[in-house]
């Protein structure tokens, strides 16, 4: 394996990358003064990977939506039986989730991190897919979806999602339909996991107390030797503009629930992305966090409360930016921040507010990476960029007040914002 480590001079900080001979990447990261390690495997496949061309291969596949999900539910199976009993045996917490563009594998644990790494290595790469286990899974994953449909949170961010897109799947349930999820066929999911689990399209990354010699032992014995496939995906062809103002849907909840944001499109290069991310962080914390003009101004108004939040919604191929909460009066905290951008706008931004929030981001990047935890998943997520971790304390410490005014006036686009609402049932 190639091995580099990856250092940074600000933080004092560093990490081991290696490359396996499959294209397989390994971040081991062992943390000093830590109990326990956390361990991802993770792929970047996601629910939006419902066409896809593999290469060599002539045509685009296109598969149910809910796919990625499904199959992050199977491959727990094998012949042998449930990869969570293994992970019992040694006293590890393993978990799983999809999201919109990724499937991780992981686990935590304080004690015979080894056999629980090798386990890991083991059932990610043993696929066994049968009509009767595929059948079996239909009914579960059914009740989750039905689930998810009496879930406010769920339902209003979808509803911003599906008024915010036009063509690209991410406005699609990461679970997909209850019609979706009959199609799904063994066929299917070992298409797809030869696709999407190629260890070339993969990453592995590990954050702790563990031995790093260790681990790269079992990774030398464990990943298999697979020839680097690339995958295809289809340009989503999606308009700048919202594909409508507003959804209501109606709900059991005691006190409307709302959704607004704005659509943008992401960036080519992932280091721009990234930039583009940091500053918007910093300009939803300025214009709309707890101890900003238009929060206090709303919160006295009884129009907002401490549910109220924001976030840089992003991923693959997507990027938007989100606000949300409860309101008796969801309009009329949608139109008091739009006059808030507007003025910004005019006004320009206070530099003592934008140096506070970018010094409070900067704080809590210091912060991540002293987390077990959270230091697995960003060392994860910034090398699926093609980053790496420290790029983003570099980069928030040199945006400046220019660039994110210039942000401010291109990335509320009013052609490209929505509201949706989740409002209490009629009775």
């Amino acid at each position: 394996m190639r091995k580099s480590v990856i250092r940074s001079e600000r933080m004092g900080e560093s990490y081991i990358r290696l490359e396996h001979e499959s294209g397989l990447r390994i971040l081991l990261y062992p943390m000093q003064g830590f109990r326990s390690a956390y361990a991802i495997f993770g792929t970047d496949y996601g629910s939006i990977d419902n066409c896809f061309r593999v290469e060599g291969e002539p045509d685009f596949t296109e598969v149910p939506d809910g796919i990625a999900h499904y199959l992050e539910h199977k491959l727990f199976e094998s012949e042998d039986g449930d990869a969570f009993t293994l992970f019992a045996r040694t006293g590890a917490s393993a978990n799983a989730y999809t999201s919109f563009d990724r499937t991780c594998y992981l686990f935590s644990c304080t004690d015979r991190f080894e056999d629980s790494f090798r386990a890991l290595l083991q059932f990610v790469q043993q696929p066994y897919f049968t009509e009767e286990t595929v059948a079996k899974e239909q009914g579960i994953i059914g009740q989750e979806i039905r689930m998810y449909d009496d879930n406010p949170g769920w339902q209003v961010m979808f509803g911003l999602l599906t008024a915010l897109y036009r063509r690209h799947p991410i406005c699609r349930d990461i679970a997909g339909t209850v019609e979706s999820i009959a199609q799904i066929t063994p066929e299917l999911l070992y298409r797809c996991y030869r696709a999407f689990y190629n260890p070339a399209n993969m990453v592995v990354t590990v954050a702790g107390n563990f031995d790093p010699e260790a681990a790269e032992r079992i990774l030398n014995e464990e990943i298999r030797p697979v020839q680097p496939r690339a995958v295809e995906r289809p340009d989503f062809d999606e308009p700048p503009e919202a594909l409508r103002p507003e959804t209501v849907k109606q709900l059991d909840v005691s006190e409307p629930v709302f959704y607004f944001g704005w659509k943008q499109a992401p960036c080519a290069s992932p280091r721009e992305e990234l930039r583009e991310q940091i500053l918007f962080n910093i300009l939803l914390d300025l214009l709309a966090g707890p101890t900003s003009e238009f929060y206090e101004r709303m919160n006295r108004a009884g129009l907002l409360n401490q549910t109220f939040g924001s976030e840089v919604f992003a991923g693959r191929s997507y990027r938007a930016l989100f606000f949300g909460g409860e309101s008796r009066d969801p309009r009329a905290v949608f139109s008091a921040f739009c006059e808030t951008l507007e003025k910004a706008k005019r006004d320009g931004l206070p530099e003592e507010e934008f140096l506070e929030c970018k010094n409070a981001l900067y704080g809590r990047a210091l912060r991540d990476i002293n987390d077990v935890e959270t230091a697995a998943t960003a060392l994860f997520s910034y090398e699926m960029m093609g980053l790496s971790v420290y790029d983003v304390s570099e980069t928030i410490a040199a945006v400046t007040l220019e660039e994110a005014e210039r942000a401010l006036r291109e990335g509320f686009d009013p052609r490209a914002r929505a509201l949706s609402i989740v409002e209490p049932a009629a009775r």
